[in-house]
């Protein structure tokens, strides 16, 4: 592997404020990382780690997407001269992939960077090798699933090589076998290579024995703490804690659900069901599932095997290749008891979904419009509809951003808007794509609260998740995919 030129990196009082923002996103930000270390930016969700690693890669755009205050510099210059010398990975994997092929993703970047044509199709093998992306270069990147697609954004700018090497949630999507190639992967690269890295990461874990130094930004503006891992988590672990910031070896106090009854009534079923992403790439055959009324359902696997598209089928968005989901009689619509037969109106009160995109549900320009489409689709008042929304804000730690673009928010914001968007029309059954995807501490724990509160209630929630917290602590019914022999 060519060695790259590490990078240094300073900030000087840097921010940044989105257009049409009253807070800005990130302020008065200073620090200075030296060639090769390896550095894990932590901080609150909304401190502004998204927009750090953007303004590095030097995409965040000029006067008119927003305002920035002091200086942010690679090697001495601005990063938008710096074209090539970092390589940014963000949160949502579809923003990264530009070509529909995935070995002609892989070598987009480098195409765009002059490698010579002799050189790139090492660079593309090796590339999927490292992130442990095992699938035909001509395959359709659309029919990768959530967690190969984030592979596939990772070998792309690993395929480059850059200097400085950003990484947003590189891991969010991943299952557990998946979590450890990636970070094994990163390893052997700065490595080799050198690099200056650094990582935005709720897995604090999984990367923390990488990293030379953590840097926390403060959710009101500056550092809250800069050293080396070891300094940083003994010295300020219960502030950072309580700051939101996930600590290693932080327990989480929260009650554990216990499972549901074996013989509880099922709200969907299915037997002998076939699953489709397209009609023509079936990836499970013969499910037979059910989904126990008042519960947690989990459906868990490793990447690629269908979980995303059982979820989507159970929620009557996507129709069964083969079988039928069969709704029990409360729950039923003029359709029927199928749920792909419902009409949107029927679906919103019935089965509400939150997808694993957050993007791809939002509808309007603010906070308070997004979670009033529900509610007003349904009919309810003005006051009904504020109560419900002020209450899903206040709840979510959103209020202070009730008047912002959806499209602004970080990642773990997004995900919080989109499961409350769900809530907010009260369906019986929940589905949900990742739910805890890019949450800190705090937040996690307000959406794991929320979500047994909701079955608690009687709601029913189906859950597609990696993570064992979320696991352990809804209890539930479990679903168990494997790879299609």
């Amino acid at each position: 592997m060519t060695d790259a030129t590490p990078a240094r990196v300073q900030a000087a009082g840097w921010g940044w404020r989105y257009a049409g923002r009253k807070r800005p996103a990130v302020s008065d930000v200073s620090f200075t990382i030296e060639p090769g270390e390896r550095v894990l930016l932590l901080g609150a969700s909304g401190a502004g780690k998204s927009t750090m690693l953007a303004g590095l890669a030097g995409v965040l755009g000029d006067a008119d997407e927003g305002e920035r205050t002091g200086s942010l510099l690679i090697d001495g210059a601005a990063p938008e001269s710096r074209r090539g010398k970092a390589g940014l990975v963000m949160q949502e994997p579809d923003a990264g992939i530009v070509l529909s092929k995935v070995g002609d993703d892989v070598a987009f970047g480098c195409e765009n960077l002059g490698v010579p044509a002799s050189e790139i199709p090492a660079r593309v093998t090796e590339a999927l090798e490292a992130v442990g992306l095992d699938v035909p270069l001509r395959r359709p990147t659309e029919a990768l699933s959530g967690g190969q697609k984030q592979r596939l954004v990772l070998a792309g700018v690993l395929a480059m090589r850059p200097g400085l090497l950003l990484l947003d949630e590189p891991t969010a999507n991943l299952d557990p076998e998946g979590v450890a190639e990636v970070r094994a992967s990163v390893e052997r690269v700065v490595d080799a290579t050198g690099a200056t890295l650094i990582v935005v990461e709720h897995r604090t874990p999984v990367w923390v024995g990488l990293m030379t130094r953590v840097i926390v930004l403060a959710a009101d503006g500056g550092l809250l703490a800069d050293g080396s891992p070891a300094q940083v988590f003994a010295e300020h672990g219960h502030a950072l804690a309580d700051a939101g910031v996930w600590v290693p070896d932080q327990d989480i106090e929260l009650s554990v659900l216990p499972a549901a009854p074996d013989a509880a009534e099922s709200v969907l079923s299915a037997t002998g069901l076939a699953i489709a992403r397209t009609s023509r790439t079936v990836v499970q055959s013969g499910l037979d599932v059910r989904v126990p009324r008042g519960s947690a359902t989990v459906i868990t696997g490793p990447n690629g095997v269908g979980k995303s598209t059982l979820a989507l089928t159970l929620a009557g968005l996507i129709p069964e290749h083969k079988g039928e989901v069969v709704a029990a009689s409360p729950l039923a619509g003029r359709g029927g008891h199928r749920p792909f037969r419902w009409t949107s109106r029927e679906l919103l009160t019935r089965i509400g979904t939150v997808f694993q995109e957050p993007e791809h549900q939002f509808l309007t320009q603010t906070l308070h419009d997004e979670l009033s489409v529900g509610p007003k689709a349904l009919g309810w008042d003005a006051a009904r509809t504020a109560s419900v929304v002020d209450a899903l804000l206040e709840r979510l730690h959103l209020s202070d951003l009730a008047l912002a673009n959806p499209f602004t928010l970080s990642g773990g914001q997004k995900r919080r808007l989109s499961v409350a968007t769900v809530l907010a029309a009260s369906p019986e059954v929940i589905v949900l794509d990742e739910p805890t995807f890019g949450q800190d501490r705090r937040g996690w724990i307000e959406l794991v609260a929320l979500l047994q509160e909701e079955i608690a209630s009687g709601t029913s929630v189906v859950a597609v998740t990696h993570d064992e917290g979320v696991i352990r602590h809804v209890g539930g019914h479990r679903i168990v995919l494997e790879p299609a022999a």
